[in-house]
């Protein structure tokens, strides 16, 4: 079952085109991540299916229902956590959550809610004294109020650091194990392969992939990189005539060497004949941050 379908969907601002003739679905209970980088109409689609935007073409269902004209309908049925959300610094914890649930004619316990989303010693906490990884939970608790059936997070982990990411990932996934469907707006590929159900990636107004993490990355067929430090003022430009190597880049003292086959083996054995034992050889497989660069030719972070 779909919770939303968008069909040739188009958007344009003078004369740039923002979103051009998107068209995808997203499935009941999934979580559904659009990646792309600034300024690739990820923001843009988003904006126009929680009827924040009005397109200029095609049509959008969510929930069944057209977002421009039945918005109060819709709202009460989903949950919104936006990338530049912010609340009033004095604003405590609880006051917020009591605040927000003024806005909805059903709301689950706040209460639960805060504890649920580890903020129960929190409640009369300022805002503006909560961490990072704190006021994420927050704003998750307040998109859940309402109990949605879809939940929008946009950009949810900028900022934080790695023990606040991985904890607010666990809390995506609590999300989609209550039975909601999330979808989830990011800049992050590692982020997007470790939630993600299915993935679009948008790259100037167009959908160019939608599927799973990893048939994005079996597709695209890559060749395997083995990677060391030179730190022996060894010439990498001798293991081009190893077995399988296709190419070798060094930048500074990281040596990159690209390949197939037994490429590993091959390249520790070579190394090993001019004596050179690096300590941190590696292999590295292809990522979704290589299938972006593939397909758009440009890194997301650019």
């Amino acid at each position: 079952m779909n919770v939303i379908e968008v069909k040739k969907l188009r958007k344009a601002y003078g004369s740039t085109v923002a979103v051009d003739n998107i068209s995808f679905n997203v499935q009941k209970g999934e979580i559904f991540c659009i990646v792309g980088p600034n300024g690739a109409g990820k923001s843009t689609t988003v904006e126009s299916i929680m009827g924040l935007r009005q397109p200029d073409g095609g049509s959008i269902r969510v929930l069944g229902l057209d977002p421009q004209k039945r918005e109060h309908e819709l709202r009460q049925r989903i949950g919104i956590q936006l990338q530049q959300a912010a609340l009033p610094e004095r604003l405590k914890v609880w006051e917020a959550l009591n605040l927000y649930s003024s806005f909805y004619d059903k709301i689950v316990s706040w209460e639960k809610l805060l504890a649920d989303w580890g903020l129960t010693e929190k409640r009369t906490t300022n805002f503006k004294n909560l961490s990072g990884g704190q006021k994420q939970r927050l704003f998750i608790a307040l998109a859940l109020l309402n109990d949605p059936e879809l939940v929008f997070l946009d950009e949810l982990t900028t900022g934080l650091d790695p023990q606040a990411r991985h904890a607010t990932w666990d809390a995506v996934r609590a999300i989609r194990d209550q039975g909601k469907t999330v979808v989830l707006l990011t800049h992050f590929m590692d982020e997007a392969e470790e939630l993600a159900d299915r993935i679009a990636i948008i790259d100037q107004g167009n959908v160019v992939a939608l599927d799973t993490p990893g048939k994005l990355i079996q597709n695209l067929q890559a060749e395997t990189r083995v990677r060391f430090t030179n730190y022996n003022g060894y010439d990498p430009q001798q293991l081009h005539t190893v077995s399988g190597v296709t190419d070798v880049e060094q930048r500074g003292k990281q040596v990159i060497v690209q390949g197939n086959g037994a490429l590993l083996a091959h390249v520790a054995t070579a190394l090993a004949q001019h004596n050179v034992t690096p300590t941190d050889l590696r292999v590295e497989q292809a990522d979704l941050e290589d299938v972006f660069l593939a397909l758009t030719g440009r890194s997301i972070r650019n």
